[in-house]
């Protein structure tokens, strides 16, 4: 199944049908919601998704900030936005896709399977000069069926394993990697082991993924190399996976997650990332640039 589909080609399936569903994904961590842009402007047929309400469950923190919803709570969602089985899917947002890989990702891990991000985003579809409605319409419930367990997900001790035996991405920006910054977890730094890729060496200047032989280049240099694991998180779906990816709550690691299937490699995702990994105080932390700062790693309890 394709990854990406670029603005030309989505806009003549509008035209010549079938007609995918159109879910704008945009969010920023700390708001303000993405509703109100999406009323100003969106995709025709596009229809807003939540991603704090829609595309996240609700626990404390030991969860992390956007642990992932059950079954039951994404299905419903889903049929809200009039998704019904066999549809093609396209989201998109406007932040070089790192909002919308959460549906992305999640939608896929919950076997639909022709799931694509616009390549570029809002703004390759505006650059193209194709039209953008205002408004909020109506949707018919749809009917689709959805059920989590396709993809490898980790848990805090398949990643603290993975970044000691294999290779764990850690996709947050450099210096909250090294622990200089940490604005919004209770702890500063990286996961023992983890390798520093943030996402935004995934895109070009105009915020498309890089070509897929770029994209692998730049993951074998930081160690990828072929499958690692078996053994996925839930036991369903391919058992076995590459690489893992975390980041602030997930939302971003979803998008590690695009990077590394266009070059060709099965990730794996820890959905509670950093902010579980840091409310939970029997789990070591390191800083500084290296993956591995003995010095700095707080003892298990």
């Amino acid at each position: 199944m394709r990854t990406l589909i670029s603005a030309a080609d989505l806009a003549a399936l509008l035209v010549t049908g079938p007609t995918p569903r159109i879910l704008d994904v945009r969010w920023k961590l700390g708001g303000p919601p993405g509703r109100g842009e999406f009323r100003r402007g969106h995709l025709p047929g596009a229809v807003y998704v939540d991603l704090d309400t829609e595309l996240a469950g609700h626990g404390d923190a030991a969860e992390g900030r956007h642990p992932l919803p059950s079954s039951a709570q994404l299905q419903a969602a889903a049929r809200g936005w009039g998704l019904n089985d066999g549809e093609t899917v396209v989201v998109y947002d406007d932040l070089g896709n790192m909002s919308a890989a959460r549906a992305w990702w999640l939608l896929r891990h919950a076997g639909v399977r022709d799931v694509r991000l616009l390549d570029g985003g809002l703004a390759a579809w505006r650059a193209a000069d194709l039209p953008i409605v205002a408004g909020e319409e109506p949707v018919a419930a749809g009917s689709v069926t959805l059920s989590l367990g396709d993809l490898p997900v980790l848990d805090a001790d398949a990643a603290a394993a993975l970044a000691v035996d294999g290779v764990l991405l850690d996709a947050r920006a450099a210096e909250r990697y090294r622990g200089d910054i940490e604005p919004i977890d209770p702890r500063a730094g990286h996961i023992p082991g983890a390798v520093s890729a943030p996402t935004g060496g995934n895109l070009d200047a105009s915020g498309r993924f890089l070509p897929a032989a770029e994209l692998r280049a730049r993951f074998e240099a930081l160690g990828v190399r072929g499958r690692v694991a078996a053994g996925g998180a839930d036991g369903a779906g391919d058992p076995g996976f590459d690489v893992g990816v975390y980041c602030g709550s997930g939302v971003t690691a979803a998008h590690e997650a695009v990077a590394l299937t266009l070059a060709g490699f099965t990730p794996a995702l820890y959905p509670g990332s950093w902010s579980q990994w840091s409310n939970l105080p029997w789990c070591p932390v390191a800083t500084g640039e290296e993956p591995r700062a003995a010095s700095t790693l707080s003892s298990r309890h």
